[in-house]
């Protein structure tokens, strides 16, 4: 084995300190000193060289972190100084009782202070570091002994192989929660179950399971982080005058602590912080439980002394619970505004988050299968913030023998179409889009839009309106509308009542694919819909399709097919479509000769800004005369239109002798074909 010059000993020195440096600005200031291409060059450079050289690997390098092969033994580890529990509070009432206690033991009336730190929910760890070199980690266990988990933790990039500055005591103890934060949770959740695997229940167990994984480097893929909280001495005359500069300390050692740490002097502050913290508790990146109050000053502490296994010193003040077991009752199916059909669990009412919940989501029938809910299990409810209640996990050895299995009915429980659900696909859907009254106000949305009818002035107020006051049930009763129903709604006059009838009826002949595309099938864009358009010529050809034969044409699949042929399947949307022609709407054929598509085969490109059309306008246009509309120009292309500030586009056509037209040019081309622009 060659032996490592001088040269390489400092220059992997140098690496390790440049390495270490950047993880505490990145990891504990949330300011990275350099980009992630230039870290990671600096790392590959030093894993090379302890490859090339393995006598200079030192413990405390960060390519240690990846974890070992072999296996962790979790072996007892007797604390030093015990990692003791803290007394709770669960109301305002029972801080003052603290805050009084507090004071009484101290014979003093003055405001103490106290430092309020979130509770992070997580695992407490204690990390023991030997001439500022971590040598072991091991959990809270039952407070006197716990495990020793020393190579999962020096997988996690905020905990210091080695700590910082020069001021390091010769042994040393730093405390603090293992946690997982939210996004990383539900990312890991997301792989476990695409895996087929087990999924966790919360960030707290996410955080356990993961910290417990017999080899490091599982544990190295799962996103920890890790807060310290305090730091502990055998020798005490070592130690700050007060907790607050300790955390400091600790965090000039390496360590991240938790920006939302404050100070507060007596308990009416204390439970200011506590109500700032509680509003805010959802918006952070991580979960919290509760919030810790530690009077400030070690002296203090000592003075207050232990009282069993808790410091008389502290005590945690816990916010509602997040999670509850209750039991589902039943299980009924909603129906979206997109059709998608939600199974959701009735439960026994139960308190959790702040608030009663008697109902939470199964999301769809892929996790009523995972979860293997039935109705009468026990369960897990979640409620976090805002967030929707959810049912996260079933407890098996509850479940009675009358438990039913959750069926997807065949038929909408609101409209009694058929529930389709496309093969690969995970939610299940109401097939009657025209008519469902779960989704009409989404039908009717999508069917005025400017991109379908474009119906001006029909926006989502008045859609509202409209299906709220029961004038309009479906897209087919926009035409039965008359000015005199109009004129009575709030902030509708006459003229604007006019205006809209008016918008109404000039869209009653809409060109085939804009009246397929506003249909809303579900997968059918406009792309899709002109491509159906130019392949059948008919609405009747396309409706009488089946599945093989949509599958001919361009951009349409097996599962665009399927929703196709399942919506017209559906003798509710076919009513609504002869509605629609009662009522005088009238699609244009495609049927139309080579002579009326007088830009077939060409190819045609807008750039810059029109002032007489949008851009989506003069496509529509240039597609009706049979031209293909593309993004870029090439050697093929027929002709530039060239708006206002035409940029590369336009240079290029120039440069390849493209024919341009200006907008000017563009109006008068198209009036020769008697298109108005």
């Amino acid at each position: 084995m060659t032996k490592a010059s001088p040269d390489v000993i400092s220059r992997a020195g140098e690496l390790r300190d440049l390495i270490t440096e950047h993880n505490y600005q990145y990891y504990v200031l949330d300011d990275p000193g350099v980009p992630d291409a230039e870290y990671d060059r600096l790392f590959r450079e030093l894993q090379e060289l302890e490859a090339q050289y393995p006598d200079i690997v030192t413990p405390d390098s960060p390519t240690r972190r990846v974890g070992a092969s072999a296996e962790t033994t979790f072996e007892e580890v007797v604390h030093r100084i015990p990692m003791l529990s803290l007394d709770n509070a669960f109301s305002d009432e029972e801080l003052r009782d603290f805050d009084r206690r507090v004071k009484d033991r101290l014979k003093t009336t003055d405001d103490i202070e106290y430092v309020c730190e979130p509770k992070l929910d997580g695992l407490a760890v204690s990390l023991h570091y030997e001439s500022g070199i971590l040598t072991r980690a091991a959990t809270r266990g039952d407070g006197y002994t716990g495990e020793d988990i020393t190579a999962n933790i020096r997988t996690i990039p905020s905990v210091p192989l080695k700590l910082r500055g020069t001021n390091v005591p010769e042994l040393v103890e730093v405390r603090g929660e293992v946690y997982m934060p939210r996004d990383g949770f539900e990312a890991l959740n997301k792989r476990l179950a695409d895996r087929g695997e087990k999924t966790f229940v919360n960030p707290r167990n996410a955080a356990a399971g993961s910290l417990r994984q017999k080899k490091p480097t599982v544990t190295a893929r799962r996103p920890l982080e890790m807060c310290a909280y305090s730091v502990a001495l055998e020798d005490e005359s070592l130690l700050p005058a007060t907790h607050w500069e300790g955390l400091q300390q600790v965090k000039d050692w390496g360590f991240r602590i938790n920006p939302e740490m404050r100070k507060a002097s007596g308990a009416d502050a204390c439970l200011q912080a506590y109500d700032e913290l509680m509003d805010k508790r959802a918006s952070l990146p991580y979960e919290i439980d509760g919030i810790v109050f530690k009077v400030n000053s070690l002296a203090l502490q000592r003075q207050l002394g232990f009282v069993s296994r808790a410091p008389r010193w502290a005590i945690a003040q816990k916010f509602p619970a997040q999670e509850e077991l209750t039991v589902i009752e039943d299980v009924e199916f909603q129906v979206g505004r997109t059709g998608a059909v939600t199974p959701v669990a009735r439960l026994k009412p139960v308190f959790v988050g702040g608030v009663t919940v008697s109902n939470a989501t199964l999301h769809n029938m892929d996790e009523i299968r995972r979860l293997d809910a039935r109705i009468g299990d026990t369960v897990f409810v979640r409620r976090a913030g805002d967030v929707i209640p959810q049912v996260v996990k079933v407890v098996t050895e509850r479940r009675p023998e009358n438990a039913r299995v959750v069926e997807l009915p065949d038929a909408c429980p609101v409209c009694q179409s058929d529930i389709v659900q496309i093969e690969g696909e995970v939610v299940a859907r109401c097939s009657g889009g025209l008519f469902c009254p779960a989704q009409r106000k989404e039908a009717i949305r999508h069917y005025a839009s400017r991109k379908a009818l474009d119906i001006e002035g029909l926006g989502d107020k008045w859609i509202d309106i409209l299906v709220d006051r029961e004038l309009v049930n479906t897209v087919a009763d926009l035409y039965l509308l008359k000015k005199a129903d109009l004129t009575g709604l709030e902030r509708m006059g006459e003229k604007s009542a006019g205006n809209l009838i008016d918008a109404i009826d000039r869209s009653r002949n809409p060109v085939l694919w804009k009246f397929i595309y506003a249909l809303g099938i579900r997968e059918v864009g406009e792309a899709t819909a002109k491509a159906l358009a130019s392949h059948f010529g008919t609405l009747e050809a396309i409706s009488e399709a089946d599945e093989e034969a949509l599958q001919s044409v361009p951009d349409v699949g097996p599962i665009v097919a399927g929703h196709i042929r399942s919506f017209f399947d559906q003798p509710h949307n076919q009513e609504t479509i002869q509605a629609l022609k009662a009522a005088g709407v009238q699609w244009q054929s495609e049927e139309i000769t080579a002579a009326e598509k007088p830009l077939k085969g060409e190819t045609w490109v807008l750039t810059g800004t029109l002032s007489d059309m949008t851009r989506d306008d003069a496509k529509a246009k240039l597609e009706s005369l049979g031209a293909k509309v593309a993004g870029s120009v090439s050697k093929k292309t027929s002709c530039v239109v060239a708006g206002e500030a035409a940029g590369s586009k336009l240079t290029k056509a120039e440069s390849l002798g493209v024919q341009v037209m200006d907008e000017q040019a563009f109006i008068d081309f198209l009036a020769t074909h008697n298109i108005e622009p």
